[in-house]
C-alpha cells in the first residue's frame, strides 16, 4: 500500500518535521532519505529530506503537496536519522539547525539559489521542451534566482529541470551564492564501428589516404586503446589522444563527423592524490602489541576505551592496525582528529597502507570533494575509511565498525558558534550504538571526564607509559621570567636560556618550535597620550595589529581598518603597538638569527587549503629551522629532526575565567612540549612563566598527570562542575543593550523560581557585544541523576514565556549543553 504523507525536515530552524501529501505520481517510488522539492510559507521553495511515511490524515486545512523529488534513491541511511534525532533532543536543537551543519552545500537547494547559462553551452537540441522554456527564460537576464524562474515559467518542477540541466552542461550555480553538486568530467573518444566488422574499418583505412593527419589519428587512437589487440577497448581520453597524436582539435572532429570516432563525457574523481605503493603496517614494539591486546579485551565487554599514551607512544600506528583488522572484517572505519592541520600528515601515512580505501573530509575541501565523498559511501564505492574532523559524523556510513577519536581531548571537537552545538566526541559514541561499531579514544592528556569515565568502570582503560623507541620523555626547564627581566637577561620575549638553547640546537642541524598562542603583531595599539585603545566597531574587543598588510583587525567578526597615522581621540602620533603576537615573535627571531630560515603556522599564515599542506611539508623537509605557532603546533604533529620547544609565556594559558582553564593549561603545556625528541634522542622544552610555583606549572614539569586529575576534580566537587554536575550555558541576544538587561533579569528570576541556586547569573560575558549583539549569559548546574529531559523542558518552556512578553519577543536565546 502507498503511503499518502511525508514528514520532512526542512532547512529552517524550526522545530520539528513538517507534513506534505504524497502526490500519486510518486507514492511508488517514494523512499525515507531521500530528497524532495516542497513549498514552504506563500513563495518559497525547499529542498527538503523525507523523515519518515504514514498515513495519518493530518488536523489541517490544506496540506501542500511535494513538488518533485530530487533523487533516485535515498541520500541518507537510517543511523543517520537515528543520530538526528538524539543531538536534536540532547543539545536542545531543531532538525533545520542539524540539517544545515550536515548536509554539504552541493547536496541542497533552495529558492534564493542563483542560476545563469553556462558560458560554454550552445547545443539546444540537448533540451527537453520544458528545460528549453527555462533556458529561454534564463536568457532574458543570464541570471535568476530560482523562485523568479518559477514566476517566470509558472512550473513548480523548476528545481528537478535545473538538476538536469546543470548534467547537461546548460547551466551552472552562481558560485556567489550555495553551489550546487556537479560531476567533474572529462572528454573520452570511442570508436564508433564494430571490431569484428574488418571489412569496414579497411574501407575507413582506405578512405582516409589523402587526409595523413586524420588517418594519423585514428592510428594513434587503435594503438592506445588496443582496440584491435583485447577484447574490450582501453579508454582513451581527447586530451591523451591529441597530445600523443600531435593532431589539432579539428582533426580530431573532422573524424567525429564522420562517424568514425565519437566523443563523451566520463565522470571522474576530483579527489586525485598521488600513487603511492601500498606497505603493511609497521610492526608494534613489545608495550604497543601488549596495549593492543588490552584493547581487544577491553572490547569484549564494554564499547568504548581510552587509549591514554604518552607523546610519541605509538598510537598512530596501533590505530592503523586497528584499522587493518576491521578493513579486513569488510567494515568501514571513521578516524576523527580536531584539526585540519593534522590530516596533511596523516594522509600520507595512511594512504600508505589503505590506498584508494581512503578518504579525507573537512571544510578545506570544496563542496563538491565532499559531495563525492558523501556518494561514495552511499554507493558503497572503494571508501573504507574516512579521517576527518568534527563534521564527518554526519556522513552516511553503511557498516560503521569503529570509530578512533585522537586527541580527544581537544576543544576543537565542540562546536561552539552555531546550532547545533554538539561535542564530536560525545555525538560519535553515540553514532557507534547506532551501527554497533566500538569508540577507541586516544590522548596523551584526557579530559577529566573521559578519565573519570575510565576510572568509574564504564570505558575501558589502556595506558602506554612509554615512547616508541624508549626515547625518554623531553626534559622541562622552566625559566622563571621575572628573575630573567630583573637581571636584564632578555632580548625581546627571549630569555637567555631560550637563546642558547636554539642556537646550540640549530647549529647540530636540529629544528625548534616556539608557542604563542596569539596571533597578529600585537593585540592592541594605545596613544601614550591619551590613552586611546583602537576597538572593534562592531564588538567589545581590542583591534590587533597586523604588520605584514599595515591594519588593525578584530578577530571575532573580522572588521578590519588602516593603522592610523594618527590618534583617532586626540591627534597625537604618540600610538604605540602593545603585547605579543606571532607575527612580533618572527619578526624578532629574524634579527636574532638572520641567516636562518624561520617559517610561522597560525591561520593568518594559512589562508588557502594548501597552504598549511606546504608549512607543514616545508618544516619536515628541514626548508625551515624555527617554526613560529599558536597552539596549531600542538595538536599531535610529528617532526622527526624537533629536539627543542619554547613556551615563550606558560601564564597566558593559565587566567581564563574558566572552570576547566587549569585542565587546559597543562594539556597545552604537555602537548607542545611533546612535540620534542620523538625520534633519535631526549628532547628539550624551555617553559618561560612568570609563576615556576604555579601548581599546574610543576606538574607539567614532573609529567603528573594523576596528580592534576585528582586536584581538578576535587575543585569541581567543592563548586558543583562536570562530573559531578551538568551545565547548560543560556546566552540571550539582542541589539539593545537595555532590553538585553531586562530580558535577561526576567529570565534568570523565571529560572530561579524553577531551580533555585541551581542558576548562576545573569552575568555580561568576557566579550559583552558581538557583531552588535549585547550578550548576557546563565549557568544551568544540574544534578547528574536528574532527569535531563525535564529540564530541558522546562527550559524550552520558559524561553517561550520569555517571547509572549511583546518587549522581549525579539531577543534571542541560544542554549549551549555541556559548555566548554
Amino acid at each position: 500500500m502507498n503511503s499518502p504523507f511525508v514528514e520532512i525536515i526542512l532547512p529552517v530552524p524550526l522545530e520539528g518535521t513538517f507534513t506534505y501529501r504524497v502526490p500519486e505520481s510518486f507514492s511508488s517510488i517514494i523512499q525515507v532519505g531521500m530528497r524532495v522539492v516542497v513549498p514552504f510559507g506563500k513563495s518559497k521553495l525547499y529542498c527538503g529530506v523525507v523523515h519518515s511515511l504514514h498515513f495519518i490524515e493530518p488536523p489541517l486545512k490544506e496540506v501542500k503537496s511535494i513538488i518533485a523529488l530530487m533523487d533516485d534513491y535515498p541520500m541518507m541511511v537510517r543511523p543517520q536519522f537515528q543520530l538526528w534525532e538524539w543531538m536534536a533532543s540532547y543539545y536542545m536543537a531543531t532538525f533545520g539547525e542539524i540539517f544545515v551543519a550536515a548536509i554539504p552545500m552541493g547536496l541542497r537547494l533552495e529558492s534564493e539559489t542563483q542560476v545563469c547559462i553556462h558560458p560554454d553551452f550552445e547545443d539546444e537540441n540537448l533540451l527537453s521542451v520544458k528545460e528549453m522554456s527555462l533556458f529561454k527564460a534564463l536568457s532574458v537576464e543570464k541570471t535568476a534566482t530560482i523562485a523568479e524562474l518559477i514566476k517566470r515559467t509558472q512550473s513548480k518542477q523548476v528545481m528537478v529541470q535545473i538538476k538536469r540541466m546543470m548534467e547537461k552542461k546548460a547551466v551552472v550555480i552562481a558560485q556567489t551564492l550555495s553551489a550546487g553538486y556537479k560531476p567533474k568530467t572529462i572528454t573520452m573518444v570511442r570508436a564508433t564501428f564494430n571490431k569484428q566488422d574488418e571489412e569496414t574499418l579497411k574501407k575507413m583505412l582506405d578512405g582516409l589516404k589523402r587526409a595523413e593527419k586524420q588517418l594519423s589519428l585514428l592510428l594513434t587512437y587503435l594503438d592506445l586503446s588496443h582496440y584491435l589487440s583485447q577484447n574490450e577497448a582501453v579508454p582513451v581520453s581527447k586530451k591523451k589522444l591529441l597530445e600523443l597524436s600531435g593532431a589539432s582539435p579539428a582533426v580530431l572532429n573532422a573524424l567525429v563527423d564522420k562517424h568514425i570516432l565519437q566523443l563523451y563525457d566520463q565522470e571522474v574523481s576530483r579527489i586525485v592524490r598521488d600513487t603511492v605503493p601500498i606497505e603493511s603496517p609497521k610492526m608494534l614494539n613489545t608495550h604497543q602489541n601488549k596495549a593492543l591486546k588490552e584493547i581487544l579485551n577491553h572490547w569484549k565487554t564494554k564499547n568504548v576505551v581510552l587509549l591514554h599514551g604518552v607523546t610519541s607512544s605509538g598510537k598512530t600506528e596501533m590505530y592503523v592496525h586497528l584499522i587493518q583488522q576491521m578493513i579486513e572484517l569488510g567494515r568501514q572505519v571513521l578516524y576523527l582528529v580536531p584539526e585540519i592541520a593534522l590530516t596533511t600528515q596523516l594522509t600520507t601515512k595512511l594512504e600508505r597502507v589503505f590506498g584508494d580505501k581512503l578518504g579525507i573530509y573537512h571544510s578545506k575541501y570544496s563542496d563538491n570533494e565532499r559531495v563525492e565523498v558523501w556518494n561514495n559511501l552511499l554507493k558503497r564505492g572503494s571508501i573504507q575509511v574516512i579521517l576527518g574532523v568534527r563534521s564527518s559524523i554526519f556522513l552516511p556510513f553503511h557498516d560503521l565498525g569503529l570509530i578512533i577519536i585522537d586527541e580527544e581531548h581537544e576543544m576543537s571537537y565542540k562546536q561552539q558558534d552555531l546550532s547545533p552545538r554538539y561535542h564530536a566526541r560525545d555525538t560519535a559514541i553515540m553514532l557507534a550504538q547506532f551501527y554497533g561499531a566500538k569508540v577507541l579514544l586516544g590522548s596523551a592528556t584526557p579530559s577529566v571526564e573521559t578519565y573519570q569515565n575510565a576510572l568509574s568502570n564504564k570505558f575501558g582503560l589502556v595506558e602506554l607509559h612509554q615512547r616508541y623507541a624508549e626515547i625518554p620523555l623531553p626534559r622541562i626547564i622552566p625559566v622563571d621570567l621575572k628573575e630573567a627581566y630583573r637581571k636584564k637577561r632578555m632580548t625581546g620575549p627571549f630569555s637567555e636560556v631560550l637563546v642558547e638553547a636554539m642556537k646550540k640546537a640549530i647549529s647540530a642541524d636540529e629544528q625548534v618550535i616556539l608557542f604563542h598562542n596569539r596571533r597578529g603583531f600585537a593585540p592592541f595599539i594605545e596613544c601614550k597620550q591619551c590613552g586611546y585603545v583602537a576597538k572593534c566597531q562592531h564588538c567589545d574587543v581590542s583591534l590587533t595589529y597586523h604588520k605584514s598588510n599595515q591594519r588593525l583587525e578584530c578577530h571575532y567578526c573580522g572588521y578590519t581598518e588602516p593603522y592610523p597615522d594618527r590618534c583617532p581621540s586626540c591627534g597625537s602620533t604618540a600610538l604605540t603597538v602593545n603585547g605579543l603576537g606571532t607575527e612580533k615573535v618572527e619578526e624578532e627571531l629574524a634579527l636574532l638569527f638572520p641567516q636562518n630560515r624561520i617559517g610561522r603556522l597560525d591561520l593568518d599564515a594559512v589562508t588557502t587549503r594548501r597552504g598549511m599542506e606546504r608549512i607543514i611539508t616545508d618544516f619536515e623537509n628541514h626548508e625551515i629551522d624555527i617554526l613560529v605557532g599558536t597552539q596549531m603546533v600542538a595538536k599531535g604533529l610529528d617532526f622527526s629532526n624537533v629536539t627543542l620547544v619554547g613556551l615563550l609565556n606558560a601564564d597566558t594559558l593559565l587566567h581564563f575565567p574558566n572552570f576547566r582553564a587549569n585542565e587546559r593549561a597543562f594539556q597545552l603545556i604537555t602537548q607542545v612540549s611533546g612535540r620534542a625528541g620523538r625520534k633519535e634522542k631526549q628532547g628539550e622544552v624551555i617553559l618561560q612563566t612568570m609563576n615556576p610555583d604555579h601548581p599546574i606549572i610543576r606538574q607539567v614539569i614532573a609529567g603528573h598527570y594523576q596528580e592534576m586529575f585528582k586536584t581538578q576534580m576535587n575543585e569541581r566537587h567543592l563548586f558543583h562542575y562536570p562530573p559531578y554536575y551538568r551545565l547548560i550555558q543560556i546566552t540571550l541576544r539582542h541589539k539593545d543593550e537595555f532590553v538585553i538587561q531586562r530580558a535577561a533579569e526576567h529570565f534568570a528570576a523565571q529560572l530561579k523560581s524553577l531551580f533555585a541556586e541551581r542558576v548562576l547569573g545573569p552575568e555580561i560575558p568576557p566579550i559583552g557585544r558581538l557583531m552588535n549583539w549585547h550578550l548576557r549569559t546563565l549557568l544551568l548546574k544540574f544534578e547528574v541523576g536528574s532527569s535531563q529531559k525535564a529540564v530541558k523542558e522546562l527550559l524550552k518552556k520558559s524561553a517561550a514565556m520569555l517571547h509572549a512578553e511583546k518587549s522581549f519577543a525579539a531577543v534571542q536565546v541560544i542554549f549551549d549543553v555541556d559548555p566548554l
